[in-house]
Protein backbone atom coordinates (compact mmCIF):
# COMPACT_ATOMS: atom_id res chain seq x y z
CA UNK A 1 0.00 0.00 0.00
CA UNK A 2 1.48 3.49 -0.77
CA UNK A 3 1.69 5.77 2.39
CA UNK A 4 2.63 8.85 -0.09
CA UNK A 5 -0.30 11.15 1.76
CA UNK A 6 0.87 14.57 -0.13
CA UNK A 7 -0.17 13.37 -3.47
CA UNK A 8 -2.88 14.72 -5.24
CA UNK A 9 -4.85 14.44 -8.64
CA UNK A 10 -2.78 16.56 -11.21
CA UNK A 11 -4.89 20.28 -10.78
CA UNK A 12 -6.25 19.81 -6.96
CA UNK A 13 -4.83 22.34 -4.83
CA UNK A 14 -4.34 21.42 -1.27
CA UNK A 15 -6.19 24.64 -0.17
CA UNK A 16 -8.91 23.53 -2.06
CA UNK A 17 -8.85 20.29 -0.39
CA UNK A 18 -8.32 21.98 3.15
CA UNK A 19 -10.92 24.70 2.79
CA UNK A 20 -13.83 22.01 1.21
CA UNK A 21 -13.04 19.60 4.06
CA UNK A 22 -13.55 22.16 6.17
CA UNK A 23 -16.98 23.96 5.52
CA UNK A 24 -18.29 20.59 4.72
CA UNK A 25 -17.41 18.61 8.00
CA UNK A 26 -18.27 22.11 9.79
CA UNK A 27 -21.80 22.16 8.65
CA UNK A 28 -22.40 18.74 8.80
CA UNK A 29 -21.33 18.63 12.43
CA UNK A 30 -24.06 20.83 13.88
CA UNK A 31 -26.67 19.01 15.66
CA UNK A 32 -25.01 15.48 14.31
CA UNK A 33 -24.33 12.69 17.21
CA UNK A 34 -20.77 13.98 18.12
CA UNK A 35 -21.92 17.24 18.58
CA UNK A 36 -24.33 16.32 20.97
CA UNK A 37 -21.88 14.03 22.88
CA UNK A 38 -19.63 16.94 22.96
CA UNK A 39 -22.52 18.94 24.72
CA UNK A 40 -23.48 15.58 27.20
CA UNK A 41 -19.57 15.42 28.03
CA UNK A 42 -19.65 19.05 28.83
CA UNK A 43 -22.72 18.65 31.20
CA UNK A 44 -21.13 15.90 32.85
CA UNK A 45 -17.54 16.86 33.40
CA UNK A 46 -17.61 20.73 33.45
CA UNK A 47 -14.21 20.46 32.50
CA UNK A 48 -13.77 22.26 28.76
CA UNK A 49 -10.41 22.36 27.83
CA UNK A 50 -9.53 18.57 28.86
CA UNK A 51 -12.73 17.89 26.78
CA UNK A 52 -11.83 19.74 23.51
CA UNK A 53 -8.60 18.43 23.82
CA UNK A 54 -10.56 14.58 23.71
CA UNK A 55 -12.30 15.47 20.79
CA UNK A 56 -8.88 16.95 19.09
CA UNK A 57 -6.58 13.40 19.29
CA UNK A 58 -9.85 11.57 19.00
CA UNK A 59 -10.87 13.04 15.75
CA UNK A 60 -7.32 13.70 14.43
CA UNK A 61 -6.64 9.66 14.29
CA UNK A 62 -10.49 8.72 13.63
CA UNK A 63 -10.17 11.03 10.72
CA UNK A 64 -6.58 10.35 9.29
CA UNK A 65 -7.70 6.70 8.95
CA UNK A 66 -10.94 7.42 7.36
CA UNK A 67 -8.85 9.80 4.69
CA UNK A 68 -5.72 7.49 4.43
CA UNK A 69 -9.17 4.85 3.56
CA UNK A 70 -10.60 6.74 0.79
CA UNK A 71 -7.02 7.87 -0.25
CA UNK A 72 -5.59 4.75 -0.81
CA UNK A 73 -9.15 3.50 -2.45
CA UNK A 74 -8.95 6.10 -4.92
CA UNK A 75 -5.39 5.30 -6.08
CA UNK A 76 -6.35 1.21 -6.17
CA UNK A 77 -9.71 1.98 -7.78
CA UNK A 78 -8.85 4.01 -10.61
CA UNK A 79 -11.46 4.34 -13.22
CA UNK A 80 -15.05 6.46 -14.05
CA UNK A 81 -16.77 4.18 -12.06
CA UNK A 82 -15.65 4.69 -9.25
CA UNK A 83 -15.65 8.38 -9.36
CA UNK A 84 -19.51 8.38 -10.04
CA UNK A 85 -19.75 6.48 -6.89
CA UNK A 86 -17.86 8.90 -5.02
CA UNK A 87 -20.01 11.26 -6.62
CA UNK A 88 -23.01 9.29 -5.52
CA UNK A 89 -22.03 9.10 -1.81
CA UNK A 90 -21.72 13.07 -1.48
CA UNK A 91 -25.02 13.29 -2.57
CA UNK A 92 -26.08 10.57 -0.39
CA UNK A 93 -23.98 12.65 2.14
CA UNK A 94 -26.15 15.77 1.91
CA UNK A 95 -29.42 14.06 2.41
CA UNK A 96 -28.41 12.36 4.98
CA UNK A 97 -27.39 15.28 6.13
CA UNK A 98 -31.32 16.54 6.56
CA UNK A 99 -32.26 13.68 8.75
CA UNK A 100 -31.54 15.22 12.48
CA UNK A 101 -29.90 13.18 15.26
CA UNK A 102 -31.10 12.80 18.88
CA UNK A 103 -28.96 12.93 22.23
CA UNK A 104 -30.74 9.74 22.93
CA UNK A 105 -28.78 7.81 20.74
CA UNK A 106 -26.01 8.07 22.65
CA UNK A 107 -26.10 5.56 25.45
CA UNK A 108 -25.14 7.62 29.02
CA UNK A 109 -22.15 5.04 29.98
CA UNK A 110 -20.70 5.68 32.95
CA UNK A 111 -17.18 7.90 32.93
CA UNK A 112 -14.25 5.90 34.66
CA UNK A 113 -11.18 7.55 33.18
CA UNK A 114 -11.70 11.02 33.23
CA UNK A 115 -12.62 13.67 31.23
CA UNK A 116 -10.28 13.55 28.53
CA UNK A 117 -9.82 9.34 28.19
CA UNK A 118 -13.80 9.47 28.31
CA UNK A 119 -14.10 12.06 25.51
CA UNK A 120 -10.74 10.76 23.22
CA UNK A 121 -12.81 6.62 23.57
CA UNK A 122 -16.46 8.32 23.17
CA UNK A 123 -16.04 10.36 20.67
CA UNK A 124 -13.52 8.11 18.64
CA UNK A 125 -16.15 5.01 19.13
CA UNK A 126 -19.18 7.17 18.30
CA UNK A 127 -17.51 8.79 14.92
CA UNK A 128 -17.23 5.04 13.67
CA UNK A 129 -19.94 5.04 10.54
CA UNK A 130 -21.00 8.46 11.62
CA UNK A 131 -21.81 11.10 8.47
CA UNK A 132 -18.87 12.82 9.37
CA UNK A 133 -16.33 9.92 9.22
CA UNK A 134 -17.59 8.88 5.84
CA UNK A 135 -17.82 12.00 4.35
CA UNK A 136 -13.66 12.25 5.28
CA UNK A 137 -13.23 8.94 3.21
CA UNK A 138 -15.12 10.69 0.29
CA UNK A 139 -12.91 13.60 0.64
CA UNK A 140 -9.96 11.91 0.80
CA UNK A 141 -11.17 9.77 -2.14
CA UNK A 142 -11.87 12.75 -4.03
CA UNK A 143 -9.05 15.01 -3.50
CA UNK A 144 -6.18 11.97 -2.79
CA UNK A 145 -4.51 14.32 -0.22
CA UNK A 146 -4.63 12.78 3.34
CA UNK A 147 -3.20 15.65 5.34
CA UNK A 148 -4.99 18.23 3.77
CA UNK A 149 -8.32 16.34 4.24
CA UNK A 150 -7.59 15.67 7.78
CA UNK A 151 -6.78 18.97 8.85
CA UNK A 152 -9.49 20.10 7.17
CA UNK A 153 -12.34 17.61 8.83
CA UNK A 154 -10.61 17.84 12.03
CA UNK A 155 -10.65 21.92 11.84
CA UNK A 156 -14.68 21.70 11.08
CA UNK A 157 -15.11 19.28 13.36
CA UNK A 158 -13.63 21.70 15.97
CA UNK A 159 -15.24 24.55 14.81
CA UNK A 160 -18.65 23.46 15.61
CA UNK A 161 -17.67 21.63 19.17
CA UNK A 162 -15.61 23.90 20.70
CA UNK A 163 -18.34 26.18 20.62
CA UNK A 164 -20.68 23.76 21.76
CA UNK A 165 -18.37 22.56 24.95
CA UNK A 166 -18.55 26.00 26.26
CA UNK A 167 -22.17 26.81 25.26
CA UNK A 168 -23.86 23.32 25.67
CA UNK A 169 -27.59 23.21 24.49
CA UNK A 170 -27.96 26.72 24.11
CA UNK A 171 -25.68 26.73 21.02
CA UNK A 172 -28.51 24.82 19.77
CA UNK A 173 -31.34 26.15 20.78
CA UNK A 174 -29.47 30.12 18.65
CA UNK A 175 -28.57 27.92 15.57
CA UNK A 176 -31.27 27.33 12.97
CA UNK A 177 -30.59 23.67 12.66
CA UNK A 178 -33.04 23.22 9.95
CA UNK A 179 -31.17 26.34 7.37
CA UNK A 180 -27.61 24.85 8.97
CA UNK A 181 -28.56 21.14 7.36
CA UNK A 182 -29.83 22.40 4.23
CA UNK A 183 -27.37 24.40 3.36
CA UNK A 184 -24.53 21.57 4.52
CA UNK A 185 -27.17 19.69 2.00
CA UNK A 186 -27.05 21.68 -1.02
CA UNK A 187 -22.91 21.82 -0.63
CA UNK A 188 -22.48 17.70 -0.40
CA UNK A 189 -25.16 17.38 -3.13
CA UNK A 190 -23.77 20.21 -5.39
CA UNK A 191 -19.90 18.53 -4.88
CA UNK A 192 -21.29 15.39 -6.19
CA UNK A 193 -22.92 16.68 -8.87
CA UNK A 194 -20.17 18.72 -10.14
CA UNK A 195 -17.82 15.14 -9.84
CA UNK A 196 -20.71 13.44 -12.08
CA UNK A 197 -19.77 16.45 -14.12
CA UNK A 198 -16.80 16.09 -14.32
CA UNK A 199 -16.43 12.33 -14.98
CA UNK A 200 -19.23 12.56 -17.29
CA UNK A 201 -17.31 15.28 -19.05
CA UNK A 202 -19.75 18.10 -19.00
CA UNK A 203 -17.40 20.68 -17.63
Amino acid sequence: MSLDFVSVRPGVCPLEALLSSTALVALAEIGDKTQLLAILLATRFKKPVPIILGILVATLANHFLAALVGSEAAALLQGAWFRYLIAASFIAMGLWTLIPDKIDDIEDRPARFGAFLTTAIAFFLVEMGDKTQLATVALGAKFHNVWAVTAGTTLGMMLANVPAVFLGNALLKRVPLRLVHGIAAVLFIAAGILMLGETAGWF
